[in-house]
């Protein structure tokens, strides 16, 4: 009841960084330390009484798997928030959005992005930071969301990733030194379509999705078991698995974008990783769906497939930056693209943070300012705290701002 309590003060409170315990805040796990890193994380979320004991310990990994990050958190994580009014120029009715995009300002977006989030004035300096032990071979996947796509020629207006970013990211990181090769941008859950992947600027970049629509068709041949999600609910009883190649991948950029949803209150990073899984169905209480619900009554804020796909180390400890797609955003999960009052029109926005719980947290705040947000929208991000992936704090990003989370706006 205590932790419950705690919970609820943080909607209106903002906690004191010293009051975090030191599962939460210095959870520390190495490429060479790996085994006993993960030990810990997951050893702190059963003290939580999150993972059952039976679940407790992960299978160890081979040697020949490449872990180079650390699950590390910072006093105050900087979540940056780049606009530019000139970023897009669609009417709301003519053609496809898609088309309304300048890439040459998106590109201006991302990098001065990247240079308030790391302090550092050069593209070098900052991939350095961000893909720490790069070499030629090891792979940067970056997870985009098509959730909308229905075919591979789909060519409706209904609200889905752009390439625009991800030509500024690969961009970035081609001009850094990392070779294109090495970057896989995929959906192993939905088509990536051609008015997608043909407009791609670095073509020796892969594209990746669950239909054969792109280059390469996404595996679930469960090539290692830390590629296993287990959930802790007792009647979520069927193993899901992550996609092969976040194994096979160094590092993961997240790319959600910026919208509500209809069953989670709202679809951003967390809940972009539901395409990175082999399967959402199954039946009545064994289905993830009705537990990120809040109209469910099977629905609580102690239990998240959310929280519990994105710890799992492929996911948590690959993880070296979360780009929030907020060009456009959408009100719902399958809307078309329309209007912000707060913004004016589009949104022309890219949210960057090497912390995934405090970029979701702003981006969560800036869908309450437009549509309004039920408190239960910020119940994952909560509990995700507490399975220290992150810095949790419901703020004001048009007033009063953050105390825990370092958020710089910058207008282009």
């Amino acid at each position: 009841m205590e932790d419950m309590d705690r919970i609820k003060r943080l909607r209106v409170n903002a906690v004191d960084s010293s009051s975090e315990t030191d599962v939460s805040r210095r959870v520390f796990l190495g490429g060479a330390a790996w085994a006993a890193g993960c030990a810990v994380l997951w050893a702190a979320n059963r003290i939580l009484g999150r993972i059952p004991a039976a679940r407790a310990q992960p299978e160890e990994l081979t040697p020949q798997a490449y872990f180079p990050l650390a699950v590390k958190r910072y006093p105050q994580p900087k979540v940056v928030h780049v606009h530019a009014a000139a970023a897009t120029s669609w009417d709301f009715q003519t053609g496809w959005y898609g088309e309304y995009v300048d890439q040459s300002v998106v590109n201006e977006m991302l990098e001065r992005g990247l240079v308030e989030l790391t302090g550092l004035g050069s593209v070098e300096g900052v991939w350095a930071m961000l893909l720490p032990g790069y070499s030629s071979g090891k792979k940067i996947a970056i997870k985009v969301n098509l959730n909308n796509c229905r075919s591979c020629d789909d060519s409706d207006n209904v609200i889905d990733a752009l390439i625009e970013p991800v030509n500024a990211l690969t961009n970035s990181m081609v001009q850094a030194g990392v070779q294109a090769e090495d970057i896989w941008i995929y959906d192993a859950s939905r088509r990536i379509p051609a008015r997608f992947y043909e407009r791609r600027e670095n073509q020796q970049a892969r594209h990746i999705d669950r239909f054969g629509c792109a280059d390469q068709t996404a595996t679930f041949n469960h090539v290692h078991p830390s590629l296993r999600v287990s959930f802790s609910h007792p009647q979520m009883v069927t193993d899901r698995w992550l996609t092969d190649l976040l194994y096979d991948a160094s590092y993961l950029i997240n790319m959600p974008i910026l919208k509500r949803h209809g069953t989670h209150p709202v679809t951003l990073g967390f809940k972009n990783h539901f395409g990175s899984l082999d399967s959402l169905g199954g039946a009545a209480d064994d289905n993830p769906h009705p537990y990120i619900n809040p109209q469910d009554d099977r629905y609580s804020a102690d239990f998240s497939p959310l929280v519990e796909i994105n710890a799992n180390p492929n996911i948590a400890q690959k993880t070296v930056l979360t780009v929030g797609d907020a060009l456009f955003g959408a009100s719902s999960v399958g809307a078309t693209p329309a209007p912000w009052t707060s913004f004016g029109g589009s949104p022309n926005s890219l949210l960057l943070s090497r912390d995934p719980v405090g970029i979701d947290c702003v981006m969560c705040d800036l869908l309450r300012a437009e549509w309004g947000l039920d408190d239960a929208a910020y119940d994952y991000l909560m509990l995700a705290e507490q399975w220290g992936l992150g810095t949790f704090e419901m703020g004001d990003p048009w007033g009063g701002g953050y105390n825990r989370l370092d958020y710089r706006y910058v207008k282009l």
